[in-house]
């Protein structure tokens, strides 16, 4: 039971997540520092002084208070972060995997052959190899 845990716990792409996720946190606190210190004077100065991007439902009770600008400063930090992930994860990585296929000579423009093509294949290839009498007789096409 515990070698179990072990090989799934060293295959790489676990190794990988849990990286990506310490990563991802770190950056999140990055995000946030920035949208609490920069984007929220910067929305409460278009909102006004007293209106503020907010609205409280009942005067004097700060529990009703509709806050936009906490809904707004969430919406960017999603974006900054999704933007950080796509620009400097997802298409570098994309990348990455365009040129190992073209290094191995894999085109995406082919269509990837059919089964029963492989299997045509096969079946010519085990012919070569032993004689075409000792092949039993196929209903391939």
């Amino acid at each position: 039971m515990l070698k179990g845990f072990k090989e799934f716990i060293m295959r790489g792409n676990v190794i990988d997540l849990a990286v990506g996720v310490v990563i991802g946190s770190a950056f999140t606190a990055i995000v946030t520092a920035f949208s609490t210190s920069i984007i929220n004077p910067l929305i409460s100065v278009l909102g006004g002084a007293e209106f503020g991007f907010g609205y409280t439902l009942i005067e004097g009770n700060p529990e009703t208070r509709l806050n936009f600008g906490a809904l707004l400063t969430a919406v960017i930090n999603f974006l900054l972060i999704a933007a950080v992930v796509y620009f400097f994860i997802v298409a570098p990585m994309n990348k990455l995997d365009e040129v190992q296929k073209r290094r191995h000579g894999i085109s995406e423009s082919e269509p990837a052959p059919t089964d029963v093509e492989l299997l045509t294949e096969i079946r010519d290839l085990l012919a070569d190899r032993k004689g075409p009498t000792e092949l039993p007789p196929t209903q391939l096409p």
